[in-house]
């Protein structure tokens, strides 16, 4: 096995109150994917361990990565309570400029969720028998991000298996049956 030197080998549980932010972190969440990580933290646990480096003078933890998780125990009583106001950190030890560069790393490491993946596991959800608001509400979705996402990702798929008439014609398949029909040659444009 090899040696554990890593950070994460050696998790500790903290004080909160000894814990505080950078003040160089860009990195901004919107309060909905604010309250999406309290909904994970409380159903989920701490999964990743909040980066800090340990300001040895102040006997202060001062976060790298993961201020979010942070602000979630500092503000939620059920998450802090049930931690006992512990919050687990892992320490990395480096100058400023390595850290802030870490701080960005982090923060463009996360990526962004693409389009379509996200509509196939919405759809593989509904598929599995939850509905739309339980959906919203695991997903920290708003219901009208969720339609959009249904629309514009392959909101047929939920027709694939439903006859149905032609209810309308568009512009174009108007213009190209009257076309046809004067010239008399009998063919019904159907595209």
């Amino acid at each position: 096995m090899p040696e554990m030197t890593d950070p994460v080998a050696n998790v500790q549980w903290v004080p909160l109150e000894k814990v505080e932010a950078n003040d160089y972190n860009p990195n901004i969440v919107a309060e909905n994917e604010l309250r999406l990580l309290h909904v994970s933290i409380a159903q989920d646990g701490y999964t990743q361990p909040v980066v800090t480096v340990y300001d040895e003078d102040r006997d202060r933890y001062v976060i790298v990565d993961g201020f979010h998780r942070y602000l979630v125990m500092k503000y939620h009583d059920d998450i802090r309570e049930a931690r006992g106001g512990l919050l687990p950190v892992v320490v990395i030890d480096k100058p400023m400029n390595d850290r802030m560069a870490s701080t960005i790393r982090h923060n463009r490491a996360r990526g962004k969720h693409h389009m379509d993946g996200m509509a196939g596991i919405v759809f593989q959800m509904l598929d599995g028998g939850w509905d739309e608001e339980h959906i919203c509400a695991e997903l920290g979705m708003e219901a009208d991000e969720l339609i959009r996402l249904k629309y514009v990702t392959g909101f047929a798929r939920l027709f694939e298996d439903v006859e149905y008439q032609k209810a309308w014609e568009t512009r174009r398949q108007i213009r190209l049956k009257r076309d046809y029909t004067r010239r008399g040659d009998g063919v019904e444009a159907t595209t």
